[in-house]
């Protein structure tokens, strides 16, 4: 499994005043769905305010990020589900996600947790939900690491 050597979960995080939105997309939507509750329920632990947008498939949370950013967002909670089938297709939208949401974060100065799922089959995806019966909550770390990097940025620029 992949969460082998992941860092124990930190001290709770006040995130009071931080504005975050959450980018998901439609594909695979009890995977999706169930990583939106684990960032929504650390996000509401934290006090970080936040809202949820819907975007059509992985490929698009990119662009909706820099857009998030341009309305103001402190971070972004970006998710997805990209499953490997029979052509190269998996991987040119899981590398075009993945350096397009790296771009944006760079050019914003802003983080964006990286709730994307690249997995070879469902079953790992829901492996990886966070939903009953998974062994990670993907959602929740992408969110947990938005947070507690917006709150890093947020120091180091005093």
């Amino acid at each position: 499994m992949s969460g082998a050597g992941a860092p124990a979960p930190g001290e709770p995080i006040d995130a009071t005043g931080l504005n975050v939105v959450i980018i998901a997309g439609t594909w695979h939507e009890v995977i999706t769905n169930g990583m939106i509750a684990g960032a929504e329920r650390v996000l509401n632990a934290a006090h970080a305010t936040h809202r949820l947008v819907r975007v059509p498939g992985s490929f698009e949370l990119a662009v909706a990020s820099q857009a998030a950013f341009a309305g103001g967002a402190d971070a972004v909670v970006a998710l997805g589900v990209i499953i490997r089938g029979g052509t190269p297709h998996f991987e040119y939208v899981a590398a075009a996600t993945t350096d397009g949401l790296t771009r944006v974060a760079l050019d914003a100065g802003k983080p964006v947790g990286f709730g994307v799922l690249t997995v070879d089959d469902e079953q790992q995806g829901l492996d990886r939900a966070g939903i009953e019966g998974s062994k990670e909550d993907k959602g929740a770390e992408a969110a947990d690491a938005a947070l507690r990097t917006a709150l890093v940025i947020r120091d180091l620029r005093g």
